[in-house]
Parts: C-alpha cells; structure tokens; sequence
C-alpha cells in the first residue's frame, strides 16, 4: 500500500479503495486471503473492510464459494463515468457516420466481466435506416457469449484472465443459433481473433444478425469493440452477404477511432 500522511487523508478510506482497485489488477473474483496479501492488511482487517463494502453494495460474496466480485454499486459509478470518457467522446462521430452509411444501427461496449455493456450507440439518420429495436441504450448489458461485439472482446482476453470468465458464463440458449458448448465457442473464438471479426447469426435473438471489429487503444490493448446489427425482416441475404456489404465501413470506422486513440498499426 501507498504511504501518504496529512490533513483531510483518510488512511481508511485509501485501504478500502485499495481492496477496489485489486479486483481490476487481479481478477474478477478474490478471497479474503488474496485481498489480505495484495493490500497488506492481516484477514481480520481485510474481512472488515470488505464486510462493510458489501453492506453497501461494492463487493457481493458467492454464498457457494465465499469469495468477492465486484458490486452492483460499483457498476452504478463506472456508467456516470461512461459520458466523460474519451473513448466514448472520439468514437460518437464515427459511429454515426458508420450508421449513416449503412443504415444500420451502430453501437460501441466494453467488456465488464461475462456481460458487454454498451458505452455508445447512434442510429442512422437516413429516412429509410434499418432500425433494430431490442431496447438497448447506453449502460444495457448483453451476455457477450451471444453477442459479436462480446466475441470480439473475449477473443482478445489474455487466456488466463478468460478461462474464469468463461467459468461464471452459463451457455444458455438466446436464439436459434446460440453456441452453447463451450469448446465450440472457445473455436470460434479463436477464428474471431485470427479474422479481426465477428459475426452474430442469430445467436442473441431470432432473426437479428450483426458483426463487429475491435478498437485499440495506443498500446495496441483491444478496449472495446463495434458493431453494426440488421434484421433479417429487413435484409433477407445470406450471412456472407451482409458481411460482404458492412465490413469495409465497420472496418474503416474501428481503425479510424483506433486511430485517434494512438493505435499505429505495425508495419512489420
């Protein structure tokens, strides 16, 4: 832990957004022992510290393992965050074009866990834009199993950090074409890593398609990922089809918010 001494410091406060911050540097879930280790404290501490921010709602306990992950309340501060972010503020222009341009509705999320939540999403100004209408805004959250924008943020996890992950998914069945075994998604996540693309046939709801592409930030780390989404009431083409038609916008628009980011692609 940090030394820091003087008026207005509060060394309990610092210890419990210590106990916070492991979460985000070690995993999603922590016992009491690896949080008494990280932080430095002795277990009866740390449990006390980590009782009362459960209390309060930023830590719930698994009643089966007794272990920590983060809580409802710390999801509640990272949304009011959403807004001011820069990743949010370089990519709203581009994902508009993108939707302009296609007509299709174009969304940015971020991986929190097993679930995407959404950061960003425009819908097309043109008179005759492709709308679909699942209700979803920013702060929605989606398993990212059956989403395209989840597959590509879980196919460029570390496969240390994504094996829990998948771990705490349960492979249920959303739509038509879910993948609900978990070697057939760890195939596919490895066909999505190495195309640089995913695509959704069907997987989180009859009849809804979408693909997605990765946004990097300057270290090259995918951050978040793109979509654009269709109905097939509305574009009855084959998959390839679709792909073959909105892949060259997505593609462009991911590396051009990439881009303003500080991502440079390498040359070697």
């Amino acid at each position: 832990m940090t030394e820091a001494s003087g008026a207005g410091f509060s060394q309990s406060l610092e210890r419990g957004l210590t106990i916070l911050s492991e979460f985000a540097a070690r995993g999603p879930v922590l016992g009491i022992a690896d949080l008494s280790r990280a932080v430095g404290l002795n277990r009866s501490t740390t449990h006390r510290y980590v009782a009362t921010m459960a209390k309060l709602g930023f830590l719930q306990q698994d009643p089966d393992t007794r272990k920590y992950s983060l809580g409802p309340k710390v999801a509640d501060l990272g949304f009011a965050a959403i807004g001011s972010l820069e990743l949010t503020g370089v990519a709203a222009g581009h994902l508009q074009t993108l939707s302009d341009e296609t007509g299709c509705a174009a969304s940015m999320a971020v991986l929190d866990g097993p679930d995407i939540v959404y950061v960003e999403r425009r819908r097309s100004r043109r008179a005759a834009g492709l709308v679909v209408d699942l209700n979803l805004h920013v702060g929605s959250r989606l398993p990212a199993y059956c989403t395209s924008m989840g597959k590509v943020l879980l196919a460029h996890r570390d496969p240390v950090a994504l094996r829990p992950l998948l771990d705490r998914m349960d492979l249920a069945r959303r739509g038509p074409k879910t993948i609900t075994v978990r070697e057939q998604l760890v195939s596919a996540l490895a066909k999505v890593r190495q195309a640089g693309i995913a695509v959704n046939d069907e997987e989180l709801a009859p009849g809804l398609r979408s693909i997605a592409a990765p946004i990097r930030d300057r270290e090259g780390h995918v951050v978040a990922a793109i979509n654009v989404a269709v109905q097939l009431t509305t574009w009855t083409m084959s998959v390839e089809s679709v792909v073959n038609r909105l892949e060259r916008p997505l593609r462009r628009a991911a590396d051009d918010i990439s881009s303003q980011l500080g991502y440079r692609r390498s040359n070697s």
